[in-house]
């Protein structure tokens, strides 16, 4: 007996920004179709695909990655999670009571859990409020990206770890589309 497809979410770190490493929506929904993965949608042009597949996480992850630079000629960071992962991200929304904004509240997705030690060495927010739970990292900017200090915390090499970001209205739209 065989086992049913995962529906993942892929989320492509660092496409559609300004002019570098432009990537059609349509064009990745056909690549990747025709790489056998099934039920492939995308979601706005941020580089997010939700996909049903066979594959562990770390195959996903590495195999979206090496199509996507052997197709459009750049290597984008892909991290990956179950449908069923972004569903808890949702429910378990840390930030429910005081997240008055969907655009002003992100949640950046880790590979993998950063280094305890990097989460306890994180100075305190002045304003805004952050907290790294397990593979993400959500912040909580009530005077938005552009004016709240946190946004621009060097969150990389604080954590150790690179993610992507995506704001709550686009985690909410993700977790729909791969429930």
């Amino acid at each position: 007996m065989t086992s049913s497809p995962t529906r993942f979410v892929a989320l492509l770190r660092g496409i559609n920004v300004g002019r570098a490493h432009q990537l059609g929506m349509p064009r990745l929904t056909e690549l990747l179709t025709g790489r056998g993965y099934g039920n492939v949608r995308t979601h706005l042009r941020s580089g997010n695909v939700v996909l049903d597949s066979d594959l562990s996480e770390a195959e996903l992850a590495a195999d979206l990655s090496g199509a996507i630079e052997q197709e459009f000629g750049f290597d984008v960071p892909v991290v990956v999670r179950t449908g069923a992962e972004v569903a808890a991200v949702v429910a378990g929304d840390p930030f429910a009571t005081v997240a008055t904004d969907p655009a002003r509240y992100l949640v950046t997705f880790l590979p993998e859990p950063p280094a305890a030690a990097a989460v306890d060495a994180l100075p305190p927010a002045d304003s805004g409020e952050y907290l790294v739970r397990g593979r993400e990292l959500y912040l909580w900017l009530p005077d938005g990206i552009a004016n709240t200090p946190l946004a621009a915390w060097k969150w990389d090499r604080l954590l150790g770890v690179a993610g992507t970001g995506r704001n709550w209205n686009t985690v909410r739209k993700l977790a729909e589309l791969s429930s």
